[in-house]
């Protein structure tokens, strides 16, 4: 009887989480997304994260579904990616993963560690391998998006959103203060500068370019000054809105390859 395919833990699952998760379960790879109770993450039409809410999720053909973690260790994988919440543990209690994925991209800080499984993939600002991870990819924009890294460590964050279509930081929506986030628009909304898309404690959240609402925090989140609370997409193409982008299917990529190489496969 043969073994069961590799099992993958993906921490996070926002956009660029969920660009290397699906990739990973296409590859034949059994996944597991892990999350907090309440996602911190903007592009929910396109994100494995939004099955906590929601129940579950399909993103470009995959499906993803939520499960407890008391049910977790005799659950399928074949056909769906799990996904639990379970924030404060590398790898969800009673599992023996064969290859960790830190794609959470906090930008700093991070609590991964070399220790947390037999191979360690890390995503975005903050990993050096050899010292964090086995191997890390690059989040950033620009020639390296998505390469992997086996030996050094990815670029630092620079606080500069990346262009679209000419337009960079004032296509991000921010908090001005914290609070909880109540939302005034739906993702997939055209929106005009200027417009009121929410308010953060009473204070507006307003966009400063026009263009199609590709992310939006949900309704009801509980935010820290100056967090990303959604953002908009100056080329207006509502149907972005549920797919994989440009950047995520690159660090999907890299992370894919980074997992068979680690794996041997």
């Amino acid at each position: 009887m043969s073994s069961p395919p590799p099992l993958v833990i993906v921490r996070g699952g926002g956009d660029l989480a969920t660009g290397a998760a699906r990739k990973l379960h296409l590859a034949g790879l059994r996944v597991v997304v892990s999350e907090r109770a309440h996602p911190w993450c903007v592009r929910r039409r396109a994100a494995f994260a939004s099955a906590i809410a929601d129940g579950s999720v399909v993103v470009e053909g995959v499906r993803a579904k939520r499960v407890e973690l008391s049910a977790l260790a005799a659950t399928p994988l074949d056909e769906e990616v799990a996904v639990v919440i379970c924030p404060d543990r590398p790898v969800p209690p009673g599992l023996d993963a064969d290859l960790l994925v830190d794609a959470r991209v906090l930008k700093r800080g991070h609590d991964t560690t070399l220790g947390d499984a037999p191979r360690v993939v890390g995503v975005g600002p903050g990993f050096r391998v050899g010292a964090h991870c086995h191997a890390a990819v690059e989040s950033s924009r620009g020639f390296d998006l998505g390469r992997v890294l086996y030996s050094g460590e990815t670029q630092a964050f620079d606080q500069r959103p990346g262009d679209v279509a000419g337009i960079g930081g004032e296509r991000v929506l921010r908090a001005d203060t914290g609070g909880l986030f109540v939302a005034a628009a739906q993702i997939g909304d055209s929106i005009g500068a200027g417009q009121r898309v929410g308010e953060v404690a009473g204070r507006p959240v307003l966009a400063r370019t026009g263009g199609c609402l590709r992310g939006l925090l949900a309704d009801g989140t509980e935010v820290r000054a100056h967090q990303k609370l959604g953002d908009v997409d100056p080329r207006g193409h509502r149907s972005y809105c549920d797919r994989v982008s440009d950047k995520a299917n690159a660090v999907g990529g890299g992370v894919l390859e980074a997992a068979l190489v680690l794996l041997g496969r």
